[in-house]
């Protein structure tokens, strides 16, 4: 199983502290890092509400503005983890970043959860793997099976790796429904591993390694008090040692035991943690976890408009924005319908934000 430190965001545009958690990821047992290469407008509409953070209320639009940073910087993180021996990888959130990110070679490019449906990504990265080899890590939290399907019908299935997710933080343990790992594999012939939000170091990263799991990607933070939008839920340098060890019995079980280490590995977490095991196990049925079903729509990508316009007036293309809603937002139409909104005329006045509805276009 291979093991990706999510650094994200948690730099804080920093390049001193990017390192330091390059380096902690490394010295905790990572094969991968990986950053998160943010363009705030690649993401958000500027009106999309506030988060709360330790310093108070700020527009989320602000937030993601304060942690864009060059090119160059993360060309130095890239140069820096293949000094420390370890893989690097990225996600971009729009075709700008996607740009940007394919330019200094990473190892891999990972798609988030929300950009699973960003059609417009997906289809440029497809477009450039037609001559480039490059490995794919996709997420797949606040899914259905059909999003993943799509998805892997634009990447292809060939050098990708689909991570099992559930877009919440923190998610429950309990939710995960770990046996979707090897029915998911099954499913879209393709490895499966998780992307793992949960607190416990041990319990989804063990029981994802006993079902099969090929790859765990989980938050790393120097702290957990520091400023991050993720850090509380990051896993600390020793308790990301401690999921690496436990990852490595698991892999040494199967050594010893061959099949029969599936088995053996759930009776010893059963000993210790009861009848929580079977339930983080759960049915193996692809199903929105109750812990993110109110985000369904609102975190993934839809279309929204990027200017007031009036009644009359012709949508153009850069008059749309394939963003989250996240905060306050309306949901809009999914980005597989970019090309027939634009062109058409509105039937009504929208506000700057709204989310694209069929009723705002003439036919």
């Amino acid at each position: 199983m291979k093991i990706i430190a999510e650094i994200g965001t948690s730099h804080g545009g920093n390049l001193k502290k990017a390192k330091e958690l390059i380096d902690l990821s490394v010295e905790s047992g990572a094969d991968y890092v990986k950053f998160q290469w943010v363009y705030a407008d690649e993401i958000l509409h500027p009106d999309t509400g506030f988060v709360n953070l330790p310093t108070g209320k700020i527009p989320l639009y602000r937030r993601f503005k304060e942690l864009e940073v060059e090119p160059a910087f993360f060309e130095e993180c890239l140069r820096y983890t293949h000094e420390r021996g370890a893989l690097f990888t990225c996600s971009p959130f729009g075709l700008r970043s996607l740009d940007e990110l394919l330019s200094i070679g990473p190892d891999a490019v990972k798609i988030a959860s929300p950009e699973l449906n960003h059609i417009p990504l997906l289809k440029k990265l497809a477009e450039y793997r037609k001559s480039h080899d490059i490995p794919v890590i996709i997420s797949s939290g606040v899914s259905k099976l059909a999003d993943i399907e799509q998805a892997l019908s634009i990447l292809g299935r060939e050098n990708l790796t689909l991570l099992h997710c559930i877009t919440s933080y923190p998610a429950p343990e309990e939710e995960y429904n770990l046996k979707l790992i090897p029915n998911l594999s099954a499913i879209f012939g393709v490895p499966c591993g998780v992307s793992d939000h949960s607190l416990d170091p041990v319990l989804v990263p063990s029981i994802a390694s006993a079902l099969g799991g090929s790859m765990i990607e989980k938050h790393i933070t120097v702290s957990k008090e520091t400023d991050g939008l993720d850090d509380p839920v990051a896993l600390t340098g020793e308790q990301f040692a401690l999921m690496s060890h436990c990852i490595h019995q698991c892999q040494a079980a199967f050594r010893q035991y061959g099949k029969g280490a599936e088995d053996y590995i759930l009776r010893q977490l059963e000993d210790e943690y009861g009848e929580r095991i079977q339930k983080i196990i759960g049915d193996g049925v692809k199903k929105l976890a109750p812990a993110e079903e109110a985000n369904y729509g609102r975190t993934n990508r839809s279309l929204h408009f990027m200017r007031q316009m009036e009644a009359g007036e012709v949508i153009n293309i850069e008059d749309i924005g394939i963003l989250r809603t996240e905060k306050i937002l309306s949901v809009g139409l999914h980005p597989k319908y970019l090309e027939k909104v634009a062109g058409k005329k509105l039937t009504r006045n929208v506000e700057n934000g709204a989310g694209i509805q069929w009723e705002d276009l003439t036919n």
